[in-house]
This record gives structure tokens, C-alpha cells and sequence, in this order.
């Protein structure tokens, strides 16, 4: 009998062999004959999943995004306010090996979606999630009292959204194996400007 072959799992494999050869050779060296040799598969086998490099490079995005939700649903369930924030944030930014590799697919989509459309859409769609949630957890830190900051929760949420994406940005041009930048530290001081003054 043929063996059946599970498409899903045969896109994770080409879309994990691409993030590999991005962390490792940056995104020119990701050839499409280079993700075929890297995930086992002949040259042609990826036509049928990604036609060009670019719709690859989309699908990589969006899985890199999906696997940063995953783990925020996770850490975040049973979580409000600060601490849900704080949990959010933790995953997000750039802390280890795995998530600076993820930073390192996400920069050089992001420097395609400045003259594509359809990239740039998926990462406002992407960021406009993001806020949402940003804006969730701190409107909850406020009905709390845990924040009682003289600042909107709008600008408060933009704020912490440009930190994340520029920690990103410094990870992904780091040289190889420094994953210490004190972003956690920085994380930690941000939040703590939101809290009650003495005297107020």
C-alpha cells in the first residue's frame, strides 16, 4: 500500500527545517533546495506546500505567532491583571535559544512586509491581537488597583508592545548563543512604574 502522507505535519517539518537554516544561515540561505535537504524531502516535494519562498516565509511567521500564543494561553490560564501581563510578556520576549530563533524569523518577515501588503496585513492582524490582550490584562490590573499609572492603558499597551518587538529586533542581531540582554529586568522595571505612587 502507498504510505498515506499527513500534510499538516509534512508543512510543520519544511516550516521547522526553514526556521533552522534562517537561526542558523540567516534568510537568503534559505533556498528552497536547502529547507528540501534540511527536512529530508526531494527538491521538488515542496511545491505542493509552498510554492514560492515567500508563502513559506508567511507560513513560518504565522507559525512562530501561533507558538507564542500557545504558550501564553498556557502560562496566562487562571491569571489576571500584573501577573497575567507579566506571564504574557515572559514568553514573548527573547529569554533562551528557542525564542531567539523565533526572534530570527520574524525580523526578516518583517522587512519583507514593508513592500508587501499581504505580510503586512498578517502582522498588524498579529499585533492588533497582541494589544488586545496588553490591553485586557492592564484595564483587569487597574480594576484591581495594581495599576495607577496617570497614562492611558492605550499608549501604556503600545508602550510595552514596542519593547517586546525591539527586544526582538536586538536578539535576532546578537551574535550566536548571548541571550542576555536584561530584558527580563527591564520587563520587571516597566511594570513597576505602573503601580501606586506613595501619596497617591
Amino acid at each position: 500500500m502507498p504510505k498515506i502522507v499527513d500534510h499538516d505535519e509534512r508543512r510543520l517539518e519544511l516550516v521547522d527545517a526553514t526556521w533552522r537554516i534562517i537561526a542558523r544561515q540567516g534568510l537568503e540561505s534559505a533556498t528552497m533546495r536547502e529547507i528540501a535537504t534540511e527536512a529530508g524531502f526531494a527538491n521538488g516535494a515542496l511545491k505542493p506546500y509552498f510554492p514560492t519562498k515567500d508563502t513559506l516565509l508567511e507560513f513560518a511567521f504565522s507559525h512562530v505567532f501561533n507558538r507564542t500564543n500557545l504558550r501564553i494561553a498556557e502560562v496566562s490560564a487562571g491569571r489576571t491583571g500584573l501577573d497575567a501581563l507579566r506571564a504574557f510578556c515572559l514568553e514573548v520576549l527573547p529569554l533562551d535559544d528557542e525564542r531567539v530563533n523565533e526572534a530570527r524569523i520574524v525580523v526578516p518577515f518583517w522587512q519583507r512586509a514593508i513592500n508587501d501588503p499581504r505580510k503586512a496585513a498578517i502582522h498588524q492582524q498579529s499585533m492588533a491581537e497582541w494589544l488586545a490582550t496588553i490591553r485586557r490584562f492592564l484595564a483587569e490590573a487597574r480594576d484591581s488597583g495594581d495599576v495607577d499609572a496617570a497614562v492611558d492603558d492605550s499608549v501604556l499597551a503600545g508602550l510595552l508592545l514596542n519593547m517586546l518587538l525591539g527586544a526582538q529586533i536586538e536578539a535576532a542581531l546578537a551574535p550566536d548563543g548571548h541571550t542576555d540582554f536584561g530584558h527580563a529586568a527591564q520587563l520587571e522595571g516597566y511594570l513597576s512604574l505602573l503601580g501606586k505612587k506613595p501619596g497617591r
